[in-house]
């Protein structure tokens, strides 16, 4: 019986969040000021203060979210809590999977951050705006999806890009292409097709310039093995070797965030808690579907804190 720390994606950000653990803890403080550092940006203060429409945005919402994870990570280091002996995996959602390999150890928070900063700067720009799509399918089966994406990609790139679980998958591609998809998947009996309001198609093979992007970025940066192995989202397996984990990061920009077999890994590995590390509880609620064999809890408030460290340390 063991337990893994999960790290949270885009979509779990919020204006304010953070700020509890910065009036808590000096710990915290330091870590958003070394990130403000990194980025030559007061990023704290989007992140407590807004607007959410600059928060919401790519570049700023994938360091802010790993900057509220290793923030709470500090914290419960300081307090004694030590990664490697205790956890057994990390994983993070997407950008999420960068916070992991921060706390991990496998980069520095500086680097950490300047490498989301990067890529999502290379995100958004690797597509004109309009081009691509994404859309949120409820109630298929995975293999379903795939056929209704290979049907639609006569109109254009089109592929799973997400597998959240409990029915719930993510597409992305060109923009007549998803559009096609969730028109073909509503035929086929999905309880929900949506488009979703994102800003560019993430997890597409149009995401192939900043895949190229990151390459070179991660190039640029010391990297070590991580203390505790890596569930990483294309193999939803463990890794720990440090240039496999960036071959890997790379090919998750055009690649498909494996969640649901993530969850289902870890719960046929003996992991019987998710801690859910940073902003929101999505994780945690996806989880609970997944496999209910595995238990959720999420961590981003003192409160969380005290009440993980007690759990966790006995």
């Amino acid at each position: 019986m063991s337990i893994a720390f999960t790290f949270p994606g885009q979509g779990s950000q919020s204006v304010g969040m953070g700020k509890d653990l910065a009036y808590a803890f000096p710990e915290a403080r330091a870590v958003f000021q070394e990130v403000d550092d990194a980025l030559d940006q007061k990023l704290s203060e989007i992140m407590w203060n807004g607007p959410e429409e600059t928060l919401t945005l790519t570049a700023n919402a994938q360091p802010a979210l790993m900057a509220v994870s290793i923030a709470t990570i500090r914290v419960m280091e300081a307090r004694g809590l030590k990664l490697a002996g205790t956890v057994s995996y990390v994983a993070g959602h997407s950008l999420g999977e960068y916070s992991a390999l921060c706390a991990a150890g496998t980069f520095s928070l500086a680097d950490t951050a300047r490498l989301l900063r990067i890529r999502g700067n290379a995100m958004q720009s690797a597509v004109p705006v309009g081009e691509g799509a994404m859309a949120a399918i409820i109630g298929l089966e995975h293999g379903d999806v795939e056929t209704i994406c290979r049907d639609a990609s006569a109109a254009g790139v089109c592929q799973i890009a997400n597998d959240n679980g409990g029915g719930q998958l993510v597409i992305s591609g060109s923009k007549a292409a998803v559009e096609k998809a969730a028109a073909l998947a509503t035929e086929k009996g999905a309880k929900r097709a949506i488009m979703l309001p994102v800003s560019a198609p993430f997890h597409s093979a149009l995401m192939s310039p900043a895949a190229d992007a990151m390459r070179h970025a991660l190039a640029q940066v010391d990297k070590r093995a991580p203390v505790v192995p890596l569930i990483a989202n294309v193999r939803a397996a463990p890794v720990t070797d440090a240039s496999e984990i960036v071959d890997l990061l790379v090919s998750q920009v055009t690649g498909q965030v494996r969640w649901r077999e993530t969850v289902e890994w870890f719960a046929a590995n003996d992991v019987t808690e998710l801690y859910e590390v940073g902003s929101g509880k999505v994780l945690t609620g996806l989880a609970r579907r997944i496999d209910k064999t595995v238990s959720g809890t999420a961590i981003n408030t003192p409160a969380d804190i005290e009440t993980a460290l007690a759990a966790i340390l006995g």
